[in-house]
């Protein structure tokens, strides 16, 4: 089936997922996303009524996806949203049955050591960034790597969430959650002379705390290219790096292994940088396996020396 023809058959049940996903408030990433994903799934069923959808018609699809080069974190992506599909098909009573629910998930490698930056080139990055709106580039460089924002949470910070007498943020993550983040006095200092000479937006009731030179809501694009452009600046000072693969995120990653170098614990990991499930905060457990490394070092048995030597 072509995709016009997928939305005329099927216009009613992909409304209903649509607004399901905006109502449960689901980024607009995994929007997209899913939306993308169920659009593929449709077109392979040739026309057939969603009710009548079989565990072996999702089995089919999925390898498909698979055979068509596509890894196993992307079939089980596609996997987890038509799931999310019928679940929304069932709550309206357009069907009775899930048939993606029993079918098991793809195995996915375990995640590799995250990417980060050591705390002193982290630091060395606020120093190498340049340019006409310099303030503003340095209080979201910033907020990455001292506070763990996301991207997409940069974006959404209002001029409301930043509480200067308290000294934190609140921020609206993933899923629509919030979460309080306290500041350093430094970074609450950053934030208010940033806000000083905030961009005067072509809106006047714009919140947006970062505004772009277009004066409105500065984009994600506009913040990877800040990030992107200081990893430049910091590879050309520090030419030993150039081999590293550096974004945006990777300065929340470097948050995090630096929380953790000073002590922090993973729960605390998690609550800061806003991770539903802790398994994902567990990323960082190398810096974990680093800490007991230097204390068992640091122990000392008293074991005699002839046992030592094989002279038992």
């Amino acid at each position: 089936m072509k995709y016009t023809e997928v939305f005329e058959q099927y216009e009613r049940e992909t409304k209903l997922f649509v607004s399901y996903m905006k109502d449960r408030e689901y980024s607009q990433e995994t929007q997209n996303a899913y939306f993308h994903d169920l659009k593929h799934f449709l077109t392979s069923l040739d026309g057939k009524a969603v009710s009548e959808v079989s565990e072996i018609d999702v089995m089919y699809f999925l390898t498909r996806v698979r055979e068509s080069g596509a890894g196993a974190r992307y079939r089980n992506r596609c996997q987890s949203a038509i799931r999310l599909f019928y679940k929304v098909m069932i709550r309206f009573k357009l069907t009775d049955h899930n048939p993606a629910m029993n079918i098991e998930k793809a195995k996915v490698e375990k995640k590799k050591q995250p990417v980060y930056l050591q705390k002193q080139f982290l630091d060395a990055c606020l120093g190498l960034v340049e340019g006409r709106y310099m303030i503003r580039d340095v209080s979201i460089v910033a907020l990455m790597a001292y506070a763990g924002l996301r991207v997409s949470e940069i974006v959404k910070l209002n001029i409301s969430d930043f509480d200067q007498e308290g000294n934190n943020i609140g921020v609206l993550g993933k899923g629509g959650k919030w979460r309080y983040i306290p500041l350093p006095a430094e970074m609450t200092n950053l934030l208010q002379t940033c806000l000083s000479e905030r961009i005067p937006p072509r809106n006047t009731k714009e919140t947006a705390f970062f505004i772009s030179q277009f004066r409105r809501r500065i984009s994600k694009r506009m913040v990877q290219s800040i990030a992107e452009k200081t990893f430049q600046a910091l590879f050309e000072k520090y030419p030993h790096l150039s081999g590293r693969t550096l974004s945006a995120h990777k300065l929340r990653h470097s948050f995090a292994t630096d929380l953790l170098h000073n002590g922090a614990d993973l729960r605390t990991v998690q609550e800061l940088l806003g991770h539903e499930d802790i398994s994902t905060t567990q990323i960082y457990t190398h810096v974990l396996d680093e800490a007991k490394e230097r204390a068992m070092n640091n122990i000392r048995p008293a074991i005699p020396g002839e046992l030592l030597n094989g002279q038992a």
